[in-house]
């Protein structure tokens, strides 16, 4: 099974770098708040997501939604499971069938990648999975690979593929295709993590946290090439500050247990929750 991917640690948000945020916090969003400045915001979020308003422009065009075929996955293409999970709150859109952006976090190793792309291919609706790694690593000549060093160069291409997805995640939604984006977003970096996803894709975004145990996150990296691979005391601070998300209002899923289906799972039924009652962030 493929895992999750990762990056060496940026430097943790230091007192006085940036305007505070009540909470909400970073990823592994490289360099120092304020070496590059923000993006503006893009305006209102897409229609059908989180009740925003429709922007002008041309109508998209309807999307037909996949049919509800149950299965094993690996049926026909075309074909999509129903993931199961807690029934909505009256009133509150069933995360089986509703328009939602959702941003995976966790360290390296977690399984974001994998339970991501799962998750979009198992739903009912049309979806797509944006992953912040991959993205980056559309820049060939001249990728700056932050193993080697942690630099302005690697800040600023982490800084473009954040804003690259949030575009893609926009324009996803506005033609009523789902996405779930996925990224180690650390909760001591306020203002270039989690805010500055709520600013690329909206307010609606739905946050869910994965941590299994470092055992598990260890094993995980050990099994993982290339740049993608980091070492054991990289993989332990990251974990170690991922642990700041308790508390935080996010939900969260220690998957240590779960395989990459029943952390699917654990997900839905998160997302049930979370369009029941929208956690404060």
């Amino acid at each position: 099974m493929q895992h999750a991917v990762g990056a060496p640690l940026p430097p943790p948000h230091q007192p006085g770098q940036g305007p505070g945020t009540a909470w909400s916090p970073a990823g592994h969003q490289p360099g120092q708040p304020g070496a590059h400045p923000g993006p503006a915001p893009y305006g209102p979020p897409a229609p059908g997501f989180a009740g925003a308003p429709v922007p002008p422009g041309p109508p998209s065009v309807p999307l037909p939604h996949a049919p509800d075929v149950p299965g094993q996955a690996g049926h026909a293409p075309g074909t999509h499971d129903t993931l199961p999970g807690a029934l909505p709150a009256v009133g509150a859109p069933d995360p089986a069938c509703a328009t939602l952006a959702v941003l995976l976090i966790g360290p390296a190793g977690a399984g974001k990648t994998s339970v991501a792309k799962y998750w979009a291919d198992h739903r009912r609706v049309p979806t797509a999975h944006i992953s912040l790694d991959d993205v980056r690593e559309w820049v060939r000549s001249g990728f700056a690979d932050p193993q080697s060093g942690w630099n302005d160069h690697s800040e600023a291409q982490y800084r473009l593929a954040r804003r690259t997805c949030g575009f893609a995640a926009r324009n996803f939604l506005a033609n009523g295709i789902s996405c779930i984006l996925d990224d180690a977003v650390f909760p001591d970096r306020p203002v270039v993590g989690l805010g500055g996803w709520k600013r690329h894709v909206g307010p609606g975004l739905l946050p869910v946290v994965l941590l299994p145990g470092l055992e598990v996150v260890l094993e995980r990296n050990a099994e993982r090439t290339g740049n993608r691979r980091l070492t054991d005391e990289e993989v332990a601070r990251i974990h170690g500050r991922m642990a700041g998300w308790y508390g935080s209002g996010l939900p969260i899923i220690d998957n240590s247990q779960l395989d990459v289906a029943g952390t699917a799972h654990a997900l839905n039924e998160a997302l049930t929750r979370s369009l029941a009652s929208p956690p404060q962030w």
